[in-house]
């Protein structure tokens, strides 16, 4: 079950089941949910959430979980990376097995984050943008409001290639050295040795 471009120690943590990935349920946040009418309650998100991960699954969420009380309801093993609204660490101690406080890189090509990130060798899954409308290369949105409030499957999503379009670290580096050396006309300088003659 092990995710692919994905390391080891997350594999070995996350990969019993199936990983899910989910962000900006937005618990308890009446003034977001007044501005979306259509927006499933808080209740009827759990209800979602738990209509697809099971209890053996991993459930990864992308930050601004709110009202931890919900959280709770979750099933499977929960990890959450916090979003800007997220009220400290301490606040979803009980609610999660893991958590972060800043972007996670989980792969040698992949990162999750809240907020979206670019960087040119890493593909970013994100949540934050609730207009779905990021334009961005090597991004995913899962913000609940873009996935219609279903999480989604990342074992499935990983094996249809999704790192394949971004570049390693590796070869950006040598495609940038040799830009600079086109730059520079391409030109070695020569060593001189002399002879000693004796």
């Amino acid at each position: 079950m092990a995710l692919p471009g994905v390391y080891d120690m997350f594999n070995e943590r996350w990969c019993k089941q199936t990983v899910w990935i989910y962000s900006d349920p937005h618990f308890g946040d009446k003034e977001l949910a007044a501005g979306m009418p259509n927006r499933p309650s808080d209740a009827e998100q759990v209800k979602r959430i738990n209509a697809r991960v099971g209890r053996k699954d991993t459930l990864i969420i992308l930050g601004d979980v709110g009202d931890v009380e919900f959280a709770k309801q979750l099933r499977g093993y929960k990890v959450l990376i916090c979003g800007n609204h997220d009220a400290g660490k301490t606040n979803y101690a009980e609610a999660f097995d893991e958590i972060y406080t800043g972007a996670l890189i989980i792969g040698e090509k992949l990162i999750l984050s809240h907020e979206p990130v670019d960087i040119p060798w890493l593909f970013n899954i994100h949540g934050h943008d609730h207009s779905g409308k990021t334009g961005r290369k090597n991004h995913l949105n899962v913000c609940s409001d873009v996935i219609d409030y279903d999480p989604i499957n990342l074992n499935q999503i990983m094996k249809t290639g999704l790192l394949s379009r971004t570049e390693s670290i590796h070869r950006l580096t040598i495609d940038e050295a040799t830009e600079r050396k086109k730059k520079r006309g391409g030109k070695k300088i020569a060593k001189t040795s002399s002879k000693v003659s004796s």
